[in-house]
């Protein structure tokens, strides 16, 4: 994994379980530090069809492997439309969810190989991964209340057993990578996220 080089703008990902609240708090930072918001996937308008494919709730056949590949080129597409030319612009950027999406949710989720998804998203992404991630860890009990009562997609009716894996692969590659990898608990007030963020990436040099 090549994360973003350090004479480059920062390149942060924001991830979670479903209902940790990562989108807000991406769209919050991204507008206090003037950085481009985007989000994997759907970034793109060849990625936004993409998307509809994915977490579409009538879609009930497609294939792991299938759904790797189609988040791999809605990636691909991702960073070369919208990510490189933002960073080489000297723009840094916020990105709801990133690669490491694809390992939690198709490599522990749907039990894919791990070696071979990094691989394929390393090809994807011309080796260029975030350089700093926002690992939002919210209790289950706080995951549920978000989510109860809404409409879920395709990813977010998954199921537990499949949402427990994906958590613990959220979990493993924080510990893994500490050095690119900051986790925030994610309970209380959207204002004390935020600050606990906010100070976390100063702590840590990237703002």
């Amino acid at each position: 994994m090549s994360p973003a080089t350090a004479a480059q703008p920062a390149y942060i990902a924001f991830e979670g379980a479903e209902g940790c609240g990562k989108s807000t708090q991406a769209a919050r930072l991204a507008k206090d530090i003037g950085a481009l918001l985007t989000r994997e996937t759907g970034g793109t308008a060849v990625g936004s069809r993409i998307r509809k494919i994915l977490h579409d709730n009538t879609v009930d056949n497609l294939d792991p492997r299938a759904e790797a590949l189609l988040t791999a080129a809605d990636r691909a597409q991702h960073l070369s439309e919208v990510v490189i030319p933002a960073l080489e612009s000297g723009r840094p950027v916020v990105s709801d969810r990133s690669v490491y999406s694809a390992l939690a949710y198709q490599g522990y989720g749907r039990c894919l190989d791990l070696d071979e998804l990094r691989e394929l998203n390393r090809w994807a992404t011309r080796g260029m991964w975030p350089s700093t991630v926002v690992f939002l860890d919210a209790p289950e009990e706080v995951t549920a209340t978000r989510m109860s009562g809404r409409a879920l997609d395709r990813f977010e009716a998954a199921g537990d057993e499949f949402h427990e894996r994906t958590i613990v692969g959220f979990r493993e590659m924080a510990a893994a990578y500490p050095e690119a990898w900051i986790t925030i608990q994610a309970v209380g007030s959207i204002d004390q996220v935020a600050l606990q963020i906010r100070e976390a990436l100063i702590n840590r040099g990237v703002l």
